[in-house]
């Protein structure tokens, strides 16, 4: 009898792990991601970065030379692309709108946008005698996941695979925090290499000197045990 006992208990215990491990394996089964990184991803979106200017005969006003320069400032950071300066046609005074347009591609020029990288075109003001000189480039934003959209029971470990939010965190994290999304897209080029800087330093490796630069006193240092 007690056999027989244990017997049951083990049959009964075999019968219920089976049908826990059917379930799960068919919940996983329906997931083709076979990592958190690629269950989750991130979105990067074209999104045109532009300033609308109000075309003046007299050219740039303080304000649109102050607007001007965070507009350079944040092309730099994010190593933009062509600048388009878009100029209406059929529309406003065109004096007003001449005088603006060269005013803004030549403040462009001058401070730090390569000539190559600035192209001026027209767009059809519709008769708007307000529509503005718009300075823009292709900028980009990153959209993470939503997270926290469904949960499961976090105890359901004897398969030994992460819950569906594991990973989730993370990502929208990095999506939240990235400088410039377009670094998602594809590498940044290389800064040109110091030419200068190589020759001297091929010059003292083949006369056997050390190739790296001299330690001034400044390069010094100590840990100070004065109380402040």
């Amino acid at each position: 009898m007690p056999m027989i006992r244990l017997s049951l208990i083990l049959l009964a215990s075999l019968s219920l792990a089976a049908c826990a491990t059917d379930d799960e394996a068919t919940s996983h089964k329906a997931e083709n991601a076979l990592t958190p990184t690629e269950r989750f991803a991130i979105e990067v979106r074209e999104h045109p970065e532009e300033l609308k200017l109000a075309a003046h005969v007299q050219g740039l006003s303080p304000n649109q030379t102050a607007a001007l320069n965070v507009f350079i400032d944040h092309w730099n950071s994010v190593n933009g692309g062509d600048v388009l300066v878009k100029t209406p046609s059929n529309a406003g005074d065109p004096q007003a709108i001449y005088r603006a347009t060269i005013d803004t591609k030549d403040y462009l020029l001058a401070h730090g946008v390569s000539p190559e990288r600035v192209r001026v075109v027209s767009y059809d003001g519709g008769g708007d005698h307000a529509a503005p000189i718009v300075v823009g480039y292709a900028a980009y934003v990153a959209k993470g996941p939503k997270c926290g959209q469904d949960w499961e029971n976090l105890t359901a470990t004897k398969d030994n695979r992460e819950y569906n939010n594991f990973g989730c965190a993370v990502t929208a994290n990095l999506a939240a925090e990235i400088a410039n999304p377009a670094d998602l897209l594809a590498p940044r080029a290389m800064d040109p290499a110091d030419a200068g800087r190589r020759q001297t330093v091929l010059d003292h490796y083949r006369k056997g000197e050390a190739t790296s630069t001299a330690k001034d006193d400044q390069a010094n240092g100590a840990v100070s045990t004065a109380v402040h």
